[in-house]
């Protein structure tokens, strides 16, 4: 992982020197806002916010996080999409952005063609977690219940098309289990509820989850990784625990509107290296995202695999267009 980061570090080093537009004096000149299609308290708010305090030191400006949550982030990121292409203004990303492609009729936005990549942040893997009170300690154990009760349980998710949604989704189809959706507006509400009883799970992700883990108050049953989480060692891969193959996680990475300068996105790029520090990497870490500092085509490579990748998966598992 450091190899790669160093790798792609100096890669960004050569993309901003190659730039004829760059003019470090000229840009920026005001504070930045990084818009979050979620609401405060979640994995994106987290990644916005310590990406954001550590690009204003190199950037010389602030940077400020600006919630826009809603219609499964298309809210947020459709105002991206329309705003100056002056690098002010930029989106904190996800999968979501390629998804709801294949969910609405009418998209305000397109995913491709409206935003340039600068970088992808990090990799998030989904977890299982289950309300206490419900009577399962396994995922043997839950499939089973769920097979007995059919619809009785419910899990949470932040929309049609969101990472939660998705997993379930998955996991439904993988295992012949009938659980019911709950929507909420983002992982923290979401979050509030399972532990208040009023759904029984939810395919989350650690960062939102990992403090009532640990205090008990929810129950982790397996993860969506290819491996066990490191802050979670004794929490099995959803694969690994009777779910051969099966595997959700989510990217969260950082884009502007489409015409945005390649001086700007050169400059965005030096300014990411101080997010590619041991130190920053080690607290994105602890709260278990996977950090993936890249360089622009990495981003618009992962955008692409996903187009290819969630179109017939939406279409499988039979989700409902809106």
């Amino acid at each position: 992982m450091i190899a790669r980061l160093i790798a792609l570090a100096l890669l960004c080093v050569s993309f901003a020197g190659s730039s004829p537009s760059y003019a470090a004096s000229a840009w920026p000149e005001r504070p930045l806002t990084i818009v979050v299609p979620w609401p405060p308290g979640g994995v994106a708010d987290f990644v916005a916010r310590v990406v954001g305090q550590k690009i204003a030191g190199p950037l010389g400006q602030s940077v400020v996080i600006e919630n826009r949550p809603g219609a499964g982030t298309n809210i947020g990121s459709a105002y991206v999409a329309h705003a100056k292409p002056d690098g002010y203004t930029l989106l904190l990303a996800s999968s979501n952005n390629v998804v709801n492609k294949f969910l609405f009729r009418n998209m305000p936005y397109d995913p491709i063609k409206s935003f340039v990549p600068i970088s992808l942040l990090v990799d998030v893997p989904n977890i299982l977690v289950v309300n206490p009170t419900v009577p399962a300690k396994t995922i043997a154990e839950l499939i089973s219940y769920a097979k007995m009760h059919p619809n009785e349980l419910t899990y949470a998710s932040a929309g049609n098309g969101s990472p939660a949604h998705l997993a379930a989704e998955k996991f439904k189809a993988m295992t012949g289990v009938k659980i019911r959706d709950i929507t909420y507006k983002g992982a923290s509400p979401a979050v509030t509820d399972l532990m208040g009883g009023f759904v029984s799970m939810m395919f989350t992700n650690v960062p939102a989850s990992l403090g009532a883990i640990q205090s008990g108050r929810l129950r982790a049953l397996g993860i969506g990784s290819t491996t066990r989480a490191a802050v979670l060692p004794n929490v099995p891969t959803i694969a690994e625990a009777g779910v051969p193959g099966y595997q959700a996680s989510a990217w969260y990475g950082l884009m502007a509107p489409a015409g945005t300068p390649v001086g700007v996105i050169a400059r965005l790029q030096q300014a990411l290296a101080a997010v590619r520090t041991p130190a920053v990497q080690q607290v994105l870490h602890q709260r278990g995202t996977d950090p993936v500092v890249s360089v622009p085509e990495v981003l618009q490579k992962q955008l692409q695999t996903d187009l290819r990748t969630y179109g017939p998966l939406i279409k499988t598992i039979g989700i409902t267009l809106q």
